[in-house]
């Protein structure tokens, strides 16, 4: 639990307008010297852009509930949308392999014929 943000507190301006504590401009220091930068660039702090955005545009904190829940629900449902259309066009691979490797072996002469056919279109088409 400590590796958890700091809740954003909100705090009202004395000219009566609310806005986030950590939007407050921090007091003008003088430097003594040279400043040393750490940055932790993989350690970015969380975004609430979407957020304020949202709350300050008074759609209120159930839509952006709404959004932090059904977001991740969404891309979920697209995830297992595509994962079936993947293994039904895998599916339709095999069995079409399946019924082509059958009517060459079953199909006798015709069939060796007609696979020749289809070899000779398939050749003289790649040869263009």
């Amino acid at each position: 639990m400590s590796n958890l943000p700091e809740p954003v507190r909100v705090v009202q301006l004395p000219d009566g307008t609310y806005t986030y504590a950590d939007h407050l401009p921090s007091p003008i220091q003088p430097l003594a010297g040279p400043q040393v930068v750490h940055q932790h660039i993989h350690q970015a702090p969380p975004d609430r852009t979407v957020q304020r955005i949202a709350l300050g545009s008074g759609i209120g904190a159930g839509t952006v509930a709404a959004g932090v829940y059904f977001g991740p629900l969404l891309v979920g449902a697209l995830t297992a949308i595509a994962a079936n259309l993947a293994l039904l066009a895998f599916l339709a691979t095999v069995l079409a392999w399946g019924v082509v490797s059958v009517v060459k072996s079953v199909g006798g002469p015709d069939g060796k014929a007609a696979a020749k056919t289809l070899n000779k279109a398939r050749r003289s088409r790649e040869g263009k």
